[in-house]
This record gives C-alpha cells, structure tokens and sequence, in this order.
C-alpha cells in the first residue's frame, strides 16, 4: 500500500517529523490549500478514473495533479485518519447565488468531518477558492484566517442539518451561504464516491463538465485560470485578462504546475 503520509507530506511542503496535533492543523489546511489545486481537466478530457485509496494517491500525490471536492477532501481525510484523527467524510450541497437555489446537482459536495473531545469540525479543502484555511467548529463560532471568516449554522434544510457560511476577504461586505451538509450522511467507504464523480462528471446541470477551471490560494489571494482568463487577486486587487486557448497550457504550467494538451 502506498505510504499516504510520506506522500501528502512531500507534496505539501510538511516535515516528515513534524507531529500533526489538532494546533497545528491551521498550517495543514493553508500549506495544502496552496500546493494542490481545485481543478477539472480530467472531467473535460473524460479520463476520470474509478475513486479508491490507490487511484487518489497516484493522481495528486504521484502525478502532482489537483483534483475536485470528492478527490481533495478524501486525500486529506485518508492522511488524517494515518495521522490519528477521528475523521469521516461527509455530503452537502452548494448553494449557487446566481440561481438564488441549491446546485441541482443536490448532495455532491464532499467535506470532512473531525472529532476531537466532544467537538465536531468541518475541515474542507475541496471549496475552490473559499477554502476556509483553519477547522470550522460546528458550535456557531466565527473562525478567522487569512483570507476571511466562516462559520457554521445548525440549520436544517432538505440537504442536511448545518450550513457552511463565510465572509470571503476583500469580496464579501455580508455572510454568504456555501453549502448545506447532512451529519448523518456519512461516506463508509470510497468506492461510495464515485455516484458523486458520476454526476458531476456526466450530468448536464454540473458546471464542472463544460469548461476547464482550475483555481487555488495563494500567499497574497487567489489564482484562477479558465479556457478564456486568467484571473489573480493579490492584496484584494482583481486583475483580469482574457487569455487565447493557444495560451492555456503555459498558464496552466506556469500558476499551478499542471501540463494539459492544447
């Protein structure tokens, strides 16, 4: 079996040595959410592999590749569970502002849930570019990290019993929805994820399988690169170019190390 914490721990840049307590899990989430990016070629190019422990670990931690939400959050959940935490993987719901709804994707958001003495927190690195980079308490408590707050509500909905809320910075003046999550929706195992890849891979309402995107944190905020812009917010200044295809593979090499065919 592949060694997952020897693996996770070159990509991200984390110490061999080092021991991964619950204090240090704010360093975990940012190192990880700035090493691995949220992306979607393998869902455009359909050559999206069946989700197993194996499959995981070759594509992110021996190809260097990025992944979406049921393939970043289950790499960090698998690394976790080897460094000793009480970890399990949840379902959820995104909620999209443009429709004012939820996804019609329904539950295929993929987060973690963590226990530790008698709490619960939501750890997500599967969220594009609203990465909350610390643990989220379940409690209602406001977390704050670099790039803005979040928050958790008990708030029951038809896709769960909590709702992820967060106040990105430089972007949001108020609280903005995320996603809705079932506590009791727990992933057993991960073959279970590959209905979620289905649909986002194949149905016409996901909005992963109509254009490339590929976004992550940053030391100063964000970098986005889609088949048409490239987008960078640094110090809460947005600066977007339209880009030709002819130059995607190079942005795409340059900003997040992926090779991709033009």
């Amino acid at each position: 079996m592949p060694d997952i914490n020897a693996l996770f721990r070159k990509r991200i840049g984390l110490p061999e040595d080092e021991i991964v307590r619950f204090e240090i899990l704010d360093k975990v989430l940012e190192k990880t959410a700035k090493s691995i990016p949220f992306e979607n070629i393998c869902i455009i190019n359909k050559n999206t592999s069946d989700i197993s422990k194996e499959s995981l670990v070759n594509k992110i931690l021996d190809r260097n590749e990025g992944g979406v939400c049921y393939e970043l959050n289950p790499i960090l959940y698998l690394f976790l569970q080897e460094n000793g935490f009480d970890v399990s993987l949840v379902r959820g719901a995104v909620y999209d502002h443009s429709a004012q709804n939820w996804a019609p994707t329904g539950l295929t958001h993929v987060t973690i849930l963590l226990n530790l003495n008698n709490q619960t927190f939501v750890l997500d690195t599967g969220f594009g570019g609203n990465l909350p980079l610390k643990p989220v308490p379940l409690n209602g408590r406001t977390v704050h990290s670099g790039n803005g707050q979040f928050r958790i509500k008990k708030q029951n909905s038809e896709y769960g019993d909590y709702v992820f809320e967060m106040k990105l910075k430089h972007k949001d003046s108020d609280w903005k929805l995320g996603y809705a999550f079932d506590t009791k929706s727990i992933i057993r195992d991960l073959p279970e994820l590959n209905a979620i890849k289905q649909v986002i891979s194949e149905s016409e309402h996901s909005a992963f399988n109509k254009a490339p995107l590929m976004t992550k944190i940053t030391d100063s905020g964000t970098v986005t690169l889609t088949g048409s812009s490239l987008t960078i917010w640094k110090d809460g200044e947005m600066k977007k170019e339209d880009i030709a295809e002819t130059q995607y593979p190079d942005l795409a090499k340059k900003h997040f190390g992926l090779s991709v065919k033009y």
